[in-house]
């Protein structure tokens, strides 16, 4: 499994509308095996997103998809800047099945 654990900054005040472009087209993504969003209670402008993908190959790929395309045009608007990023290797947990 593959894992990614990142931070976003958006401009101020758009951290929701954001967050509502990322959550459109989470269904459907080919090995997503786990994608949230979520606040971040000390800063207004701040969200979270803990992804975990079958492999980094299927994380690859789902950023051509169309839909995604979509979802990354609309939202780099809103988008101030980047903060912490970390790749995980997921093993399971409540929610998720372990792979073989």
């Amino acid at each position: 499994m593959y894992g990614l654990i990142g931070k976003m900054k958006t401009t101020p005040g758009e951290r929701d509308k954001l967050i509502a472009i990322l959550l459109e087209g989470v269904s459907g993504m080919p090995g997503c095996l786990s994608y949230i969003v979520a606040q971040d209670p000390t800063d207004d402008d701040a969200i979270w997103i803990t992804e975990v993908w079958e492999s980094q190959e299927s994380h690859t790929a789902s950023l051509s998809m169309p839909s995604v395309q979509d979802a990354i045009a609309r939202g780099r608007p809103l988008i101030a800047g980047f903060g912490e990023r970390y790749e995980t290797t997921p093993v399971g947990g409540h929610g998720l099945s372990p792979t073989p």
